[in-house]
């Protein structure tokens, strides 16, 4: 090989590209850029709406968007925590987690049995380090001066430098041993070292880490989520055909759901009045009486509110949205009721501006459909157009669009009670060939014309969106949490420290030396050495 030439690597085969990857895979830096790319890859799942939370919005935001929606449904966005991408990035996290818990546990075990080591040869190099003169020995030493000879002296003084040395290294041993440090006598000198907890801290966090991530998996394998809108009055029986719509884990059986209903009694709502330069009112209060009953028929009332789940059945249920159903009814040109009830219109900003459609597949000669906007407190805003004022029921007003024509139904393809398919139908007109604006307030009648007969505003009730959950796995999550918490709380407040203590030459050392970041180790070391230097033999 000729001197610019560079070196070939070796070929380590295939077994050791293996044992390669495995190596990188467990370090605990890969293990903390697993941990970041985890959490970016939970973003989307913020930014976009998740089929399991709200089926209905991702299916409009799929319809609005055309393509990209098509694009983003393809790249699981819209399923985020059970996306392939997002499982193999946990999943690589947690063998990189077992990786390195096993091997550090194995070498913790060990440390944790081995004695404190032996002193370095030069204490004086320690970051923490102070000194301070035998007394007794140079006592000792004055004292023989004027009464013993040469040769007595001698050995009186080392007799006493010795005693001294001995006395010295006891008493530190004893103190040391006081806080909380393990220690072991080695001729001159004593070896001590505490805060093994630091790193079982630090392995109890990075296994309750593990167990977390395990535990989640678990709950999802077993676990369901459904949700339900509630009309006011309206009764939920906990079956799959009563969801609007149910995500269940692998495992889950359909034919284990608890027997119970629930019913919505009364919601309230509590919104601040508009304050000048203020929007929208800030909500106060969302509360929901709901009855629950058993499979019994035993009724337990219970208050419903936001971030205060209600249990039943082994169930958790969420209060998780709001708004307005507008009552409608329509009759045909014979005054035939087809249709009669309340609708759900969803809220579409911070004032219950809400949107809904209404379905009349009864309406005679053809079928009827309805677009509209309700506004809960009607008002005019600085360029003249109607917009709602604020969220609480105070001057409701219903302005809808009317259509004629097939809606669909009957073709066997599932379609979504908030949008309205309006490719077969034709847009009703006025006297004047416009589109057709139904506008009115509640007890009021508009007359469609044309022998289309009429609708009627009724009047508004409440309704309120439910989350319904199961987890099996909830206790022993709970218990995980409360090990991960105490297991980050070892690794930061529990320092670990070597302390040696040395006498030689009429002189004590104490040095200390900190395992990680330790800012108060050089006072450990000048306090102990403050406590030898005035402990009582000395006096």
């Amino acid at each position: 090989m000729t001197k610019n030439e560079k070196p070939v690597p070796a070929d380590i085969g295939v077994i050791g590209m293996l044992r390669w990857a495995w190596r990188q895979l467990t370090t605990m830096r890969v293990a903390l850029i697993l941990l970041l790319v985890l959490a970016l890859a939970a973003i989307p799942g913020s930014l976009f709406p998740q089929r399991v939370q709200d089926p209905s919005r991702v299916n409009s935001f799929i319809e609005d968007n055309g393509t990209l929606g098509q694009v983003l449904d393809t790249l699981q966005l819209f399923d985020v925590y059970s996306s392939f991408w997002f499982s193999a990035v946990y999943i690589l996290l947690m063998v990189s987690l077992v990786g390195c818990v096993l091997p550090r546990t194995k070498q913790h075990w060990k440390a944790m049995r081995a004695a404190p080591p032996r002193a370095p040869r030069r204490l004086s190099r320690m970051p923490a380090h102070e000194s301070f003169p035998l007394a007794e020995a140079k006592a000792a030493s004055r004292t023989g001066a004027t009464s013993e000879a040469a040769a007595g002296k001698a050995r009186d003084v080392g007799q006493a430098r010795g005693a001294s040395a001995e006395a010295v290294l006891t008493d530190a041993q004893a103190r040391l041993k006081k806080l909380g440090y393990r220690t072991v006598h080695r001729g001159d000198h004593i070896a001590a070292e505490r805060g093994y907890l630091r790193e079982t801290g630090n392995l109890l966090f990075h296994v309750a880490l593990l167990g977390t991530v395990v535990t989640m998996a678990i709950g999802s394998f077993f676990g369901y989520s459904g949700q339900r809108v509630l009309v006011e009055g309206d009764t939920f029986t906990n079956s799959l055909v009563s969801y609007d719509s149910f995500e269940t884990g692998r495992f889950f059986d359909a034919d284990d759901l608890d027997d119970f209903r629930l019913r919505l009694d009364d919601f309230r709502t509590q919104f601040d009045d508009l304050a000048a330069g203020n929007q929208y009112g800030q909500p106060r209060m969302f509360e929901a009486d709901m009855t629950t009953i058993d499979s019994e028929g035993n009724e337990t009332s219970h208050l419903l509110e936001v971030n205060k789940p209600i249990r039943v059945g082994g169930a958790g249920v969420y209060l998780t949205g709001n708004g307005y159903a507008p009552v409608i009814t329509t009759k045909d040109a014979n005054g035939k009721v087809t249709f009669s009830g309340p609708v759900v219109f969803l809220p579409q900003d911070g004032n219950y501006t809400s949107r809904g459609v209404v379905k009349v597949p009864d309406a005679q000669p053809e079928q009827l459909g309805f677009v509209g906007v309700l506004l809960p407190t009607a008002g005019y805003n600085a360029e003249g157009e109607l917009v709602s004022q604020f969220a609480e029921l105070r001057n409701p007003y219903l302005v809808m669009s009317a259509w004629a024509g097939d809606l669909g139904l009957d073709d066997g393809i599932a379609q979504s009670v908030y949008e309205l398919e309006a490719e077969n139908m034709t847009a009703l007109t006025d006297a004047n060939g416009e589109p057709l604006t139904v506008e009115f307030a509640p007890g009021e009648t508009f007359e469609l014309g044309n022998g289309m007969g009429s609708v009627t505003f009724e009047g508004v009730e409440r309704f309120i969106a439910v989350d319904i959950r199961h987890d099996p796995t909830q206790g022993l999550m709970l218990v995980f949490s409360i090990l991960l918490l105490a297991g980050l709380g070892l690794s930061l407040f529990v320092p670990r420290r070597r302390v040696w203590v040395r006498v030689s030459d009429d002189a004590v050392e104490v040095a200390a030396l900190a395992r990680g970041e330790d800012p108060r180790v050089e006072e450990a070391a000048r306090d102990l050495a403050v406590e030898l230097q005035d402990r009582p033999a000395a006096r």
